[in-house]
C-alpha cells in the first residue's frame, strides 16, 4: 500500500476509534498454541535435541508463566499479526527500530567501548522494524507477569506500567527537538537503586575472573577453554569450519572499527550449552582469540550466536527489506545493535559456517543480567522501571534517523511524542488493558504447555 493511502487508513482509524483499541478477550487454545511451539523448535530439533529438551524442561521447572513468555516471542507476533492495533501508531511510527524481546531479563548492566557503566538493553536477536507500541506491549506485560510473581497485587502491577509508559513519553518528549538521545544513558549518577546496585556490580567484575572461569593454561602456558557440562569441544571439522570463517567476520567489521588480524587469531573453541531460554537449540559457541597482545591475560572471548529470521517478521514479513541486512541474519542482528546501542562493542560482527548464519560479539566481562526477583516491593519496581522506560526511549529515539535516515527517515522521539500528545491518559489505558488481558492469555498458554509437557505431547 502507497504510504499516501496507508497514512489516510491509518488516520481514519484513529477518528473511528477515538486513540483507543479493543481488547481482544484471553481464551484458553491448548491445542493451537503447543502446535505453534512445535513448528518454531521442530527445525532446530536435528542439531541440537538436547537443547531443546533442556529449553522444555526449563520453561516447566520454574513454574513461571513469565519463563514461559521470555521463551515464546514467535507466539506473541503470531498473536500481533491478529490482535488490533493501537490508536496511537501512523505511517511514520508503524516500521521504526524494535529490540523486538523486550522483557525485563534483556536489560542488565553493561560496560560500553568508551568505558562507561550503564544500564541498558543487553539482547538484540530480534532486532526488526515494527510499531513502536509492540516494545511497550511486550515490556508492560512482561511487567505485570514479573510483579505478579513476586506477589505484588494486580493494582500495583498496573500503576507500575503506567510509570514505566510516563517514564518512556517523558523522555521521548525531552528528546524531541535535540539530539540529547545520542548522548544520554543511565550511570551510577543518574540511578538508585537496583538499577544502581546492577552497574555498580557490572562494574566491579574484571576480565580476568571471566578468563578464570572459563578458561585456564595448559602445560605449555598457552591459554584455552575449560571442558565442563555446558562448554564442550567441537568436532575437527566444525573446528576447521570456523576457522574459516573467521575472515568474513573480520570483513564484516568496520575497518575504522578494526583491529590488526593478529588480535582475532582463533586460540580455542567451545560449544556453548545451557544459555538463555529462547535460543535453546540454536548452535552457541565461545571463541577464544588472542586479544590486544600475545600476553595471556588480555585474551578475548567471543560468543558466536546462529541466528534465524526475526519473531518479529512473523507480523510483518518484509517490513525491513531484505536489502539492508543482505538475506543475512546475523547481519540483521549487527545492525540492530548499532543501532539501537551507543558505543557499541567494536568486536560486533556476522558470518556464515556451513550455511547457518552467525552474530559474534565479545562475550563482555562486565555484563550482568538484571534480576527482577530482586523488585520485592512496588517501590523498588516503581523506581527499576522508571529507567526501564527512559532505555526504551532511548531505544527508539537514537535508532531512527539519527543512525540511517535510509531505514528510518524521520524523528521518532518527534512522531511519538506528536501523536500521544493530549491524549497520554488514554495511551497508557490502551496499554495497560492490553497487557493485562494478554498477562492472562499467558498464563492459558503457559498452563497448555505444562499440560501438553506432563502428557508427553512432542513439543519438538
Amino acid at each position: 500500500m502507497p504510504k499516501s493511502i496507508s497514512a489516510i487508513v491509518v488516520f481514519v482509524l484513529i477518528l473511528i476509534l477515538g486513540f483507543t483499541s479493543p481488547v481482544q478477550a484471553a481464551t484458553p487454545r491448548s491445542t493451537w498454541v503447543v502446535n505453534e511451539i512445535y513448528q518454531y523448535n521442530h527445525p532446530f530439533a536435528s542439531q541440537l535435541p538436547q537443547e531443546l529438551a533442556t529449553k522444555m524442561q526449563k520453561i516447566k521447572d520454574e513454574a513461571s508463566p513469565f519463563t514461559f513468555y521470555r521463551g515464546t516471542d514467535h507466539i506473541f507476533y503470531r498473536d500481533m499479526q491478529t490482535l488490533p492495533s493501537s490508536g496511537f501508531v501512523n505511517s511514520s511510527t508503524s516500521a521504526i527500530w524494535l529490540d523486538g524481546d523486550m522483557h525485563l531479563q534483556n536489560l542488565g548492566g553493561i560496560r560500553d567501548s568508551n568505558d562507561n557503566n550503564i544500564f541498558d538493553t543487553t539482547d538484540f536477536d530480534e532486532g526488526y522494524l515494527g510499531p513502536y507500541v509492540w516494545d511497550l506491549r511486550r515490556m508492560a506485560v512482561s511487567i505485570l507477569l514479573a510483579t505478579k510473581e513476586n506477589n505484588l497485587s494486580s493494582s500495583d502491577g498496573q500503576d507500575i506500567v503506567r510509570n514505566f509508559l510516563d517514564a518512556y513519553l517523558n523522555k521521548m518528549s525531552d528528546f524531541k527537538g535535540t539530539n540529547d538521545e545520542l548522548s544520554y544513558r543511565l550511570e551510577s549518577s543518574n540511578t538508585n537503586g537496583v538499577v544502581k546496585d546492577l552497574i555498580q556490580k557490572a562494574s566491579d567484575n574484571s576480565r580476568s575472573d571471566l578468563l578464570n572461569k572459563h578458561t585456564q593454561l595448559n602445560n605449555i602456558n598457552n591459554r584455552v577453554f575449560k571442558t565442563t557440562l555446558e562448554l564442550q569441544p567441537v568436532s575437527n571439522s566444525t573446528y576447521s569450519d570456523i576457522v574459516g570463517a573467521m575472515s568474513s567476520y573480520i570483513a564484516s567489521i568496520p575497518s575504522s572499527k578494526r583491529y590488526n588480524n593478529s588480535y582475532y587469531t582463533l586460540k580455542d573453541i567451545r560449544l556453548k550449552l545451557g544459555s538463555g531460554i529462547g535460543s535453546l537449540g540454536k548452535y552457541r559457541y565461545y571463541l577464544l582469540i588472542e586479544g590486544p597482545s600475545s600476553a595471556t591475560d588480555d585474551d578475548r572471548i567471543l560468543e558466536m550466536k546462529q541466528e534465524g529470521s526475526s519473531a518479529v517478521a512473523i507480523a510483518v514479513p518484509g517490513l525491513l527489506p531484505t536489502s539492508v541486512y543482505g538475506n543475512h541474519e546475523g547481519a540483521r542482528v549487527t545492525i540492530a545493535t548499532k543501532a539501537i546501542l551507543s558505543n557499541t562493542d567494536p568486536l560486533v560482527g556476522y558470518t556464515t559456517v556451513n550455511s547457518i548464519p552467525f552474530m559474534l560479539r565479545e562475550k563482555s566481562p562486565y555484563q550482568v543480567d538484571f534480576d527482577y526477583k530482586l523488585l520485592t516491593t512496588k517501590s523498588k519496581f516503581m523506581d527499576a522501571m522508571g529507567y526501564v522506560g527512559k532505555v526504551v526511549a532511548k531505544n527508539h529515539a537514537i535508532s531512527d534517523k539519527d543512525y540511517d535516515a535510509a531505514i528510518i527517515p524521520v524523528s521518532v522521539d518527534k512522531e511519538v511524542t506528536d501523536i500521544v500528545s493530549g491524549n497520554k491518559a488514554v495511551f497508557k489505558d490502551e496499554i495497560v488493558n492490553f497487557a493485562l488481558d494478554y498477562a492472562t492469555q499467558v498464563e492459558y498458554d503457559y498452563t497448555s504447555f505444562v499440560n501438553a509437557y506432563n502428557q508427553g505431547v512432542t513439543l519438538y
